[in-house]
């Protein structure tokens, strides 16, 4: 029987594999929204390598849990890099003010007025196609596999597409990070 490229093969590896990776994730992180990040990145790295590259994997299992160990270690890593009680913290406390609050303060309306506009205008710069995965599962909670359903489009591109978006919203948001930390 002749073995399928594994490029053309990715959906249902994640199908397979992304369950369990998952929970071997999140038993090393402790956020759930951590271990999703680090599973999209896993994903993520096996989507984009060479099709060279891929003929060489021969256990795609052992492949996958040592690119999930190694980016778990980036994770812990980059984590120690920013002391996590003050700028983790203030990210918070922001985040709560913001969208969890009920505070209906003026500076706090006005903030958030700031916030989604900031948000509309940053999503309005993102490619359709990456704006749409990201809107789909963010402000839905649709998740990538039923994305891929509906749209005929494969697992491994829209979290690749959900990969840059992030990217890019992260980047953008940087500065009105730094301005909101600088006021306080």
């Amino acid at each position: 029987m002749e073995k399928k490229p594994l490029k053309n093969n990715i959906e249902s590896v994640f199908t397979e594999y992304s369950p369990r990776l998952l929970g071997y994730i999140r038993s090393q992180v402790s956020s759930h929204e951590d271990a999703e990040d680090i599973l999209q990145d896993v994903f993520y790295q096996l989507a984009r390598t060479s099709d060279d590259d891929l003929s060489e994997i021969e256990r795609v299992s052992s492949w996958l849990y040592k690119v999930a160990r190694n980016s778990i270690l980036n994770f812990w890593r980059k984590k120690k890099e920013v002391p996590m009680d003050t700028e983790d913290a203030v990210c918070e406390d922001i985040a709560q003010t913001l969208f969890c609050g009920r505070q209906d303060a003026p500076d706090t309306v006005l903030l958030r007025k700031l916030v989604w506009q900031e948000l509309d205008l940053a999503l309005s710069e993102l490619p359709p196609e990456q704006c749409e995965v990201f809107c789909l599962t963010v402000f839905d909670g649709m998740a990538i596999k039923e994305i891929s359903s509906a749209t005929g489009i494969s697992v491994a591109t829209l979290l690749s597409r959900k990969h840059y978006a992030v990217k890019y919203l992260r980047k953008r948001f940087h500065n009105l990070y730094d301005a909101l930390i600088s006021q306080d």
